[in-house]
């Protein structure tokens, strides 16, 4: 299946929202979308319900921030759910929302200047309309582009990150669809691995199962980007192991993959309890959600860059840490 159809349902559907004027955002919506329609996105705005919900909760105020908004597509690719048997078609992007920050959004008093929103969008495609949505988007990204700082200082880097070193991630024409399953079998390897904390490998030597060497990963805001195998494990996934315990089992609503990308999303992905203390924050007893998107790119047999977007005020304020609430109080420097 090229996926050409559900391609462009989603490319039109940006184009209008895009040129839409915020009173007739809701409107350019109901056009694409189903009246039953569900979206998900990071706290604090969680579910929502029909274009009407949407469009006031997050497509208005957005635009009304972040001035000449304009989606900046790193990847775009499109496949069948691995999740429910490969019965329906989801289509994704990722990249940046940039626009001219002129208008405070969720407290964040704006800049006047440029900024960047890391986003990732799951769209589910049913009988020519978009019936579900996962947005998902790195707020405290967006803080610290202004000059805020919500999370202690972390052991990777924080950065705009760029797409594929590659430039091929924005798959408009059909792909083969056996590049595409091999990657999503990698995909489905490393899930493997990572789910065991267990494997009787060194950490380095587990990851180089299923990664390459100088493998990149694009992490959120809060926690920062690291680059090979030896750093990742001594900046993210050594530190997270040792930081929780309780982890539950992963749980997917799509897993997909076209040509040599694919992803994932959960709601949640799964919990686990910060036992040993995360981020510079204490221990905890309570066990909390991680809603994920992973986006991946593999490159022969491993996969070489992944992108990363956990909704770190979600699980943060199960915690009784309010960091949007506490950062739109502190003036900007």
């Amino acid at each position: 299946m090229p996926y050409e159809a559900e391609k462009s349902i989603v490319l039109d559907y940006y184009e209008a929202l895009g040129k839409a004027e915020e009173s007739a955002i809701a409107g350019t919506m109901s056009k694409f979308c189903a009246e039953d329609y569900l979206w998900r996105g990071f706290h604090p705005f969680d579910e929502l319900h029909g274009t009407e919900d949407v469009a006031q909760k997050f497509w208005c105020p957005l635009k009304h921030s972040l001035k000449h908004l304009q989606r900046r597509m790193d990847v775009f690719m499109a496949g069948q759910n691995e999740m429910d048997g490969f019965t329906t078609v989801w289509v994704v992007s990722m990249g940046h929302l940039m626009g001219l920050f002129d208008n405070a959004w969720l407290g964040i008093a704006p800049t006047g200047k440029m900024a960047f929103l890391r986003y990732c969008e799951f769209n589910k495609i049913e009988n020519g309309k978009i019936t579900e949505t996962a947005m998902y988007f790195d707020i405290p990204h967006l803080m610290m582009q202004t000059g805020l700082q919500p999370f202690p200082p972390q052991t990777a880097a924080h950065l705009v990150q760029p797409g594929p070193m590659t430039h091929d991630g924005l798959m408009f024409s059909p792909q083969p669809a056996e590049v595409g399953e091999k990657t999503l079998g990698t995909i489905n390897a490393m899930i493997s691995d990572l789910g065991q904390w267990n494997s009787g490998l060194s950490l380095e030597d587990e990851l180089r199962q299923t990664w390459c060497e100088n493998m990149i990963w694009w992490g959120p805001a809060g926690i920062g980007a690291t680059y090979t195998i030896e750093r990742y494990a001594k900046q993210h996934s050594g530190p997270f192991r040792a930081a929780f315990t309780d982890r539950s089992k992963t749980n997917h609503i799509c897993r997909m993959a076209e040509g040599h990308y694919g992803g994932f999303f959960g709601w949640p992905n799964f919990t686990a309890r910060p036992a040993g203390g995360f981020m510079g924050m204490p221990a905890s007893d309570k066990a909390g959600e991680f809603r994920v998107i992973d986006i991946y790119r593999r490159e022969d047999d491993k996969l070489a860059e992944n992108w990363i977007f956990i909704d770190l005020l979600h699980f943060w304020k199960q915690q009784g840490v309010d960091i949007l609430g506490r950062m739109a109080k502190v003036p900007r420097t």
